[in-house]
């Protein structure tokens, strides 16, 4: 694990941005962008417009590692290049920003008030590709629609489970169990979730350290514990749903947690804005997002 990038991601100031849309949520993200379904045909078409979005915000003036501590890319995205480079390559030694790698297959159908990861088939190989190309650490999601605890407990078994076998590879994993932000009782999934968490991270040995990547909490400061715990590299926020304003508004009561977003990132972009233009409004992204992180 590359020791500067770990001094980084540990005590740098700033957020980590979300890059990782992956093919459910691609067409999304080009909408919001200003590109509508009807202006290409078939996948190959859709990547290389999302990965045209993403090159013009990685190579934005406003986007480099003074404010952006680390970006999360899309598997698709490491095999690609930005200007001439290597995709992480670009990002660490042109930006100074630490390079992610979504790693999860997306979700399983609902049981239990969640939706666990679909099986990672093949991840020892990607994680040993990904290392190899220079990513520092992992991210995967799971989703939890309520307070079932049998259900939170499975989706936590499975991210530690996981998370352990990303370590082992050399990689620091970022773990999301993202609590919907419609959950009815979404305080309560919060407890469940926390109590979980704190149970598993007092139950690791050796050196054994993970990120954590959670939805913002409906009680300020609920996360602290985690926050604080030896085990947790670093508490990070999605931004869930809510609109960057919302998302900075509670990410900065709540000291400690960082921003990881994703859609609040990219709010505001559009492909039809001049240079310019979208620079600023990526600078003003960017320095709100960074402002509530370091609040």
């Amino acid at each position: 694990m590359n020791q500067e990038q770990l001094t980084k991601i540990a005590d740098g100031k700033g957020f980590i941005a979300a890059l990782d849309q992956s093919g459910g949520s691609t067409p999304k993200a080009l909408k919001l962008y200003g590109i509508e379904e009807s202006a290409y045909s078939g996948d190959a078409q859709m990547f290389d417009l999302v990965h045209a979005m993403r090159t013009r915000i990685v190579a934005s003036p406003a986007f480099d590692g003074r404010r952006v501590l680390g970006a999360i890319l899309f598997e698709m995205t490491m095999d690609r290049q930005f200007d001439g480079m290597d995709a992480a390559a670009y990002l660490w030694q042109r930006k100074q920003v630490v390079p992610f790698l979504k790693v999860d297959k997306g979700l399983a159908a609902e049981a239990d008030g969640v939706q666990m990861m679909k099986p990672i088939g093949g991840l020892d190989e990607l994680l040993q590709r990904a290392a190899a190309k220079g990513i520092f650490g992992t991210k995967m999601r799971s989703v939890i629609s309520g307070a079932n605890r049998k259900g939170i407990d499975a989706v936590l078994d499975q991210q530690f489970e996981y998370g352990l076998q990303i370590f082992r590879a050399g990689l620091m994993p970022i773990l999301e169990p993202e609590v919907s932000i419609k959950a009815t009782d979404k305080s309560e999934a919060e407890a469940l979730l926390k109590q979980g968490f704190l149970a598993r991270l007092d139950a690791l040995t050796g050196d054994v350290r993970v990120m954590l990547k959670l939805t913002l909490p409906s009680v300020d400061g609920f996360f602290k514990e985690l926050v604080e715990h030896p085990r947790v590299l670093r508490v990070v926020a999605l931004s869930g749903g809510y609109s960057r304003d919302e998302a900075n508004v509670h990410l900065a009561n709540n000291p400690g947690v960082i921003a990881s977003f994703s859609r609040a990132l990219t709010e505001g972009l559009s492909a039809q804005q001049s240079d310019d233009e979208f620079n600023r409004a990526l600078d003003q992204s960017i320095e709100s997002i960074y402002r509530a992180s370091i609040a």
